[in-house]
């Protein structure tokens, strides 16, 4: 099979090594262009386009796909399938009409809840107990397309937004392999999704991970862990210098402490929230290293209170 896989995201690196080992090398790979990376903005390839190369898959970096020109090249590729996962640019219909069989994509939510970029994060922030990979025929509207097929999986109570990216990129190949057995039979399911119980979440900014203690302390510990690495969580100072939040939090009972009071216990520093406190365990304040939390109090000369 004519196989074009269009990614750029790391979350797609399984599937593409898991392509090569099944025996469906792609005919090509689309990802985005090269990009300045770190303090010296040194121009860096995706990672997926360094593993294409050395493995001798030509590779296309068009800055728009919705160009003409870059529609006709693929088109000129005559592909069977066009499989897309994390690529960051939505497809226009043209481009969406040129496999034979289909153009699909590999999508880390149980569409349809969460539709759009932040769904990783969605699934441990709303304190859902089930994730996983959803696989759909791409239309216009963006991850509204009927599923082929979805793969689900059990959340931890310690899960992260980097644990669980890391568990749906090791399920996705496998699922990908039973969508494509599937639609070389003729056999793939085109199940709708509804409407009634579709939710959206957008791209995240850092400025989004700042912690409102007035929240209660469930969805408090839930966002540390979701937005976790990325876009973290922080608390102000009273410096105005942020303080980065670190999972694996306990929630407690502690009644007496205002949002954002902080009290040094035996087993980390309490923070008070709108219902319930937090036990913090790392902390890292801003342009310092990463340390226990109690042991950052025990080195401020005033008692600590959050912003």
């Amino acid at each position: 099979m004519r196989i074009v896989f269009v990614a750029t995201g790391d979350i797609a690196l399984p599937t593409w090594d898991g392509l090569l080992g099944q025996g469906h090398q792609p005919i090509a790979l689309i990802t985005q262009p090269d990009k300045p990376v770190g303090r010296h903005q040194i121009l860096t390839p995706p990672e997926v386009k360094v593993r294409a190369e050395a493995a001798g898959v030509p590779v296309m970096q068009p800055a728009s796909l919705r160009k003409k020109s870059a529609i006709d090249a693929v088109a000129d590729l005559q592909p069977d399938l066009v499989v897309v996962m994390a690529y960051g640019q939505i497809l226009n219909e043209r481009f969406l009409a040129i496999p034979r069989l289909a153009c699909i994509n590999i999508h880390a939510s149980l569409l349809p809840r969460y539709r759009g970029a932040a769904c990783i994060q969605a699934a441990i922030d709303k304190g859902d107990e089930e994730s996983g990979v959803s696989i759909m025929h791409m239309v216009r509207e963006l991850d509204a397309g009927d599923v082929i097929l979805q793969k689900k999986i059990i959340l931890s109570p310690e899960e992260t937004g980097g644990s669980l990216h890391d568990k749906l990129a090791e399920l996705a190949p496998n699922a990908l392999a039973e969508a494509i057995e599937l639609l070389q039979q003729g056999t793939a399911a085109r199940t709708p999704q509804d409407p009634a119980l579709v939710s959206h979440v957008g791209k995240l900014a850092r400025e989004q991970g700042r912690i409102d203690w007035h929240q209660e302390a469930a969805a408090i510990e839930r966002r540390v862990r979701a937005y976790d690495p990325w876009p973290g969580t922080f608390t102000h100072l009273g410096n105005g210098k942020r303080l980065k939040i670190f999972p694996f939090l306990q929630v407690v009972s502690a009644a007496e402490l205002s949002p954002g009071q902080t009290h040094p216990s035996s087993d980390g520093l309490l923070v008070g929230c709108g219902k319930n406190a937090v036990l913090l365990g790392d902390v890292q304040v801003e342009g310092g290293r990463r340390i226990a939390a109690i042991d950052y109090a025990r080195g401020q000369r005033e008692a600590l209170v959050f912003d």
